[in-house]
């Protein structure tokens, strides 16, 4: 099979395409023939590691966390544990490489079969391949406020409103979508003209070009009451801006360090207004949270949402298996959208 990998960390050029023979499924994994592989900010990240040329723990990697595509073996094991999976059925992936050297830049992935959920009806493989990491994500973040929601369906966020950072960006897509389907009034904030239109395609209610405007002032013109919850990439420039929207028993769900590693908040407004900063990362989330979003990610597609492309808000960007470092360059330059790689 044609496969993707890298033996050191460095720039998009460490990613070779080889030939590997196809992987057998171990106990408790299902195999997978990927027909789309989905690229992440964690992917380029990963691959960069901390310096460039520094070894790996594994001798090669195979990068990317998401896609989809159908099953193609099961284990014993594995069938067990979800009887409902069968060979040839449509299935999307998260985490595939996560303390793995596997990831889905591939033709063929073993996937422990947790982390392997079936695709609904009519939903495409290009959405599969973008779910993982950015709705995972999004979904947490939807979750954690201290007097809302632990689970997302419809009516659960009502009477709530919801602030995402960056609406044009896959997460803050994500976000937008589930929120406005579990009942928010969504509020987001991006950086151009461009964005705005991509994020009132997703579904917000109320788009602020914090360029062009005093965010906060805007915000609080279109919901006087403030913000329940703030799905927030950038915590350290939106600090301010997050504590003068915020009401009380406010929470800023932090998913990314975008624009700097340090927070400096006013304490006395965020104390008095019982406001919770709440880191999450999916990586150290816990299975029982993944499988949380997993379920209801899924209820969520078989109501029609989390759609991708321009028309929904997400345009796509295409680039095929052996051009998968450029698909990883493009991610690191913030592409607007989402990218990924036709495998098959």
């Amino acid at each position: 099979m044609k496969s993707i990998v890298y033996r050191v960390t460095g720039e998009p050029s460490v990613l070779e395409l080889v030939d590997r023979p196809v992987p057998e499924p171990g106990s408790g994994e299902v195999r997978v023939k990927v027909a789309v592989s989905g690229v992440n900010p964690t992917d380029w990240k990963s691959r960069t590691g901390s310096r460039p040329g520094d070894d790996l723990p594994f001798a090669e990697v195979t990068p990317n966390q998401d896609g989809a595509g159908t099953v193609d073996a099961i284990s014993l094991e594995a069938a067990e544990q979800n009887p409902r999976l069968e060979v040839g059925d449509p299935v999307w992936v998260f985490l595939s490489q996560h303390e793995r050297p596997t990831g889905t830049a591939q033709e063929y992935v073993t996937v422990p079969v947790e982390h392997v959920v079936g695709l609904p009806d009519g939903v495409s493989l290009d959405v599969g391949a973008s779910l993982g990491v950015p709705a995972m994500t999004a979904h947490r973040a939807l979750t954690v406020s201290e007097q809302g929601p632990s689970r997302l369906a419809p009516g659960a966020l009502a009477d709530r409103v919801v602030l995402v950072a960056g609406g044009a960006g896959a997460v803050g897509h994500a976000a937008i979508q589930l929120a406005r389907w579990a009942g928010a009034t969504v509020v987001t904030t991006v950086s151009s003209d461009e964005k705005a239109a991509l994020a009132r395609a997703a579904g917000a209610h109320h788009v602020v070009n914090y360029r062009e405007s005093d965010a906060a002032a805007a915000i609080l013109e279109a919901v006087p009451d403030g913000v329940d919850l703030v799905v927030e990439v950038a915590p350290g420039p939106n600090a301010e801006l997050d504590l003068a929207v915020l009401k009380n028993h406010g929470t800023i769900a932090v998913y990314a360090n975008n624009g700097g590693d340090s927070v400096s908040l006013d304490v006395r407004p965020f104390f008095a207004r019982n406001l919770r900063l709440q880191g999450l990362l999916l990586y150290t989330v816990g299975e029982d949270a993944l499988q949380v979003a997993a379920e209801d990610i899924t209820v969520a597609l078989k109501a029609g949402v989390l759609d991708v492309g321009e028309a929904a808000g997400l345009p796509l960007t295409r680039f095929p298996l052996e051009r998968t470092a450029e698909a990883h360059a493009a991610v690191e330059a913030d592409a607007v959208g989402k990218v990924l790689i036709d495998v098959a």
